[in-house]
């Protein structure tokens, strides 16, 4: 990866900033101190939006448009900014009304993808999941984070989404294979949820690799876990947070990281071979 997620907001920033500076610059205020005064403001708060410090306010940038002569383009410059806001999200904040609320909060952009793409570094995806599997997961979350316990009625609707592995849409998974070997509820859990990836692997929709352990890595380091939707969209998995990629560079870096990450992946015989070991390792 070129770049990390907090990096990814903090580049996002930069680059309003700088549209911002250039708007600034073009209405004649040479300096962020000229600009300012005009505004009312102190020449600090200027300084740190144009360096993406601060996220400006829609109320700021309306002010910006209006000192700068340039009320045509606040418009595009308030939904970059509501764009750059809704990147990094707080779990909690997320799952605030519920785990339930979270799944189906996906399916607008589920339904309108064509091209899946899933690297995962933790757990099995989310469309490979069996309910038991899914429950010892989000039963987890749930605990950790203290959000609603809804855990059954998300449960359900993870496993409704799963119908889209029949819809002609194209799918490919990546999972390192200490994901196969780390056990997720009890051995009995796990070994279903093993037993389940072999006949999904072999669906027409999709491709599964498996990247081993102790194999070289070269460029492709193991990285949080992220979804590619397309080109419009990468959602990343972080402990803390959840990261919305929309920027063209973003998006390509994590399609580029997706590349090198599948070249060292092995497939068919190869990767059931890994998934009978792990299974075979439960006893």
């Amino acid at each position: 990866m070129n770049a990390s997620p907090a990096s990814a907001v903090r580049e996002a920033r930069k680059t309003l900033g700088n549209r911002l500076r250039e708007i600034r610059r073009g209405a004649g205020f040479v300096t962020a101190r000229a600009f300012a005064a005009r505004a009312g403001w102190h020449e600090s708060k200027t300084s740190r939006i144009e360096n993406g410090v601060t996220l400006p306010s829609e109320d700021d940038i309306r002010v910006w448009g209006r000192v700068c002569g340039a009320e045509d383009e606040v418009a595009e410059l308030i939904a970059m900014a509501r764009g750059i806001e809704e990147m990094y999200v707080d779990w909690r904040r997320l799952e605030r009304a519920g785990l339930k609320q979270v799944q189906d909060s996906v399916l607008p952009l589920y339904e309108r993808t064509q091209r899946f793409r899933f690297y995962q570094s933790w757990v099995v995806p989310g469309l490979l999941q069996t309910p038991d599997y899914a429950c010892a997961v989000l039963s987890t979350v749930a605990s950790l984070r203290g959000a609603p316990d809804d855990v059954a009625d998300a449960v359900e609707a993870r496993m409704a989404r799963q119908r889209i592995l029949h819809s002609g849409r194209r799918f490919a998974f990546i999972i390192e294979e200490w994901v196969l070997r780390t056990v997720v509820g009890d051995s009995t859990v796990m070994a279903a949820q093993l037993g389940q990836l072999i006949p999904r692997a072999l669906l027409p929709s999709v491709s599964l690799g498996v990247i081993p352990m102790g194999i070289p890595r070269g460029h492709a380091w193991p990285t949080e876990s992220f979804s590619v939707f397309d080109d419009e969209r990468v959602a990343v998995e972080l402990v803390s947070a959840h990261l919305n990629v929309r920027q063209p560079d973003g998006i390509a870096d994590y399609s580029r990281t997706f590349a090198e990450l599948a070249a060292i992946a092995v497939y068919g015989t190869h990767a059931r071979k890994l998934i009978v070991s792990a299974l075979d390792s439960l006893g």
